[in-house]
């Protein structure tokens, strides 16, 4: 198969087999071309040449209806439901069963029992007149699958549907893939995640840059050949810790209370110093993001106190902790830190737009050169500053973000799921990049959702449970298994 979105040749030559009954996984850091192949396969992008059979024959899919006519449902990581209707409405929308004079009217009590059954097959236990809006991630990525299967689907394409769950919900997650494979549903798991491939994959696919690698069984490769076959090359190894010296308090937490909001907090403490990173993990719900709204002023709080290089502030705007030194990339880059359609240029330098003219008017020459500086020094692959960032792969999105920050030479650095959705290359960039922070002295709270992150970047790991803090466990004190325990009370 072969793809160009003008002069940029997306997919060359690639090819891809997957049989009934089997998982079969494919994998490539982002721009790799994986994205666009599921775009074919669901019929929302015509290919240049090549050819696609299924179940047989020669398609050609001219729209997303005709693919999933065929048998053929995509699973995306941004979930694709009507919030405002029910699951049932959900399950069977395009599908209704009606009754009455020529059908006119839905039958809701069928509709109700398809989507009983449908639902019972993916483990899911929920009132089908339940609106979508009410369910948790992990029950609307459920319902997707149950709308798939109830459409008859033989091929259920999954994009990244690990990426917003928790450990426990991507348990259950592959257990279901593993149930569907059993059944003869042939899946499409593309993730960056390899941990979860090597446990529920038949087969790996790699591309790179647009082009067909290797495909091979799981049990006969390494999740470091994978890793190697990815990026082309074997990832560098990690700076020694031992380089990181904390130093003095720059941020510390006390008491830390707020009695609304989604998830209200009680009396979080906790410091970090220059220097250190300080992991903080939880389930989702803990209020891990709560906390960090809260010290970067982009949510208020009721009671306790918040202390930046031993001076207690109480900022009413993320402008005022800017100023501050302290500075955030928030889990949505997309939607809460970039301008899609505006140049990196714009994206990195808007944070220091006011240090880099007078008047209001921004002195061009030095806005280049600090964006220039911060593009090569993070390794940000754009063809130009002037490059919009929509343009670029997740990784380097990701990157531009905290271009900006590190940009305004902050004194506390906090990063929200800083890894969420990037390739393994990238992720090792940007893990390398973190280590390097903390070695110049900066302070840096590291908020994720995979454990192995956590415990590989931290000095210390705070443990967040239902808005307060479980835990504090030294680095040599916590593993996977500790840190869940009192993530989920077992260890209270």
């Amino acid at each position: 198969m072969h793809k160009r979105y003008g002069g940029v040749h997306a997919l060359r030559g690639v090819r891809l087999t997957v049989c009934a009954g089997e998982v079969h996984a494919l994998v490539g850091e982002n721009g790799a071309g994986k994205s666009t192949i599921i775009n074919v396969l669901a019929g929302a992008v015509r290919r240049d040449a090549g050819r696609v059979t299924f179940d047989g024959r020669d398609v050609d899919f001219a729209s997303p209806a005709e693919s999933q006519a065929a048998g053929i449902a995509v699973i995306h990581q941004e979930l694709a439901t009507l919030p405002t209707l029910s699951v049932a409405e959900n399950v069977c929308a395009g599908r209704m069963p009606t009754r009455g004079w020529r059908g006119l009217r839905v039958d809701r009590r069928v509709m109700h029992e398809r989507t009983r059954a449908l639902c019972a097959d993916v483990g899911l236990d929920v009132d089908p007149a339940t609106a979508m809006r009410d369910l948790s991630l992990s029950q609307q990525q459920l319902v997707e699958i149950a709308k798939a299967l109830g459409a008859g689907a033989r091929l259920l394409i999954m994009d990244e549907p690990s990426a917003s769950l928790t450990e426990h919900e991507v348990r259950r997650l592959l257990d279901l893939v593993r149930r569907l494979r059993a059944q003869g549903v042939a899946i499409l798991y593309v993730s960056h995640r390899l941990a979860e491939i090597f446990a529920v994959a038949d087969r790996i696919t790699v591309f790179r840059d647009g082009a067909f690698v290797e495909t091979v069984d799981t049990p006969s490769t390494t999740p470091e050949r994978v890793v190697a076959r990815m990026v082309g090359r074997g990832l560098a190894a990690a700076a020694p810790d031992e380089a990181r010296v904390a130093g003095e308090t720059v941020l510390e937490v006390r008491g830390l209370t707020r009695r609304g909001g989604a998830v209200p907090l009680d009396g979080v403490s906790f410091t970090v110093r220059r220097g250190e990173i300080v992991g903080m993990a939880g389930l989702v719900g803990a209020g891990r993001s709560e906390v960090a709204r809260a010290i970067f002023g982009a949510d208020p709080f009721d009671a306790g106190e918040i202390r930046i290089c031993g001076a207690p502030v109480r900022f009413r705007s993320p402008a005022e902790a800017i100023r501050a030194g302290v500075a955030m990339v928030p889990e949505d880059r997309k939607g809460l830190a970039l301008f899609l359609d505006k140049p990196v240029r714009w994206n990195v330098s808007m944070a220091r737009l006011p240090a880099l003219g007078r008047g209001g008017v921004v002195a061009r020459r030095r806005e280049r050169a600090l964006v220039r500086e911060y593009v090569e020094r993070l390794r940000v692959k754009t063809a130009s500053v002037e490059t919009p960032v929509r343009a670029l792969s997740g990784g380097n999105q990701q990157k531009t973000v905290l271009a900006r920050w590190l940009a305004t030479n902050p004194e506390l650095l906090i990063l929200d799921e800083p890894t969420h959705g990037v390739d393994v290359g990238a992720k090792a960039e940007i893990y390398a990049l973190v280590r390097e922070l903390a070695r110049d002295g900066m302070a840096i709270l590291l908020i994720s959702s995979e454990l192995p992150e956590v415990l590989e970047l931290s000095d210390r790991i705070v443990v967040m449970r239902a808005g307060h803090v479980a835990a504090t466990l030294a680095r040599d004190e916590a593993d996977e298994h500790t840190v869940m325990l009192h993530a989920t009370g077992g260890g209270a």
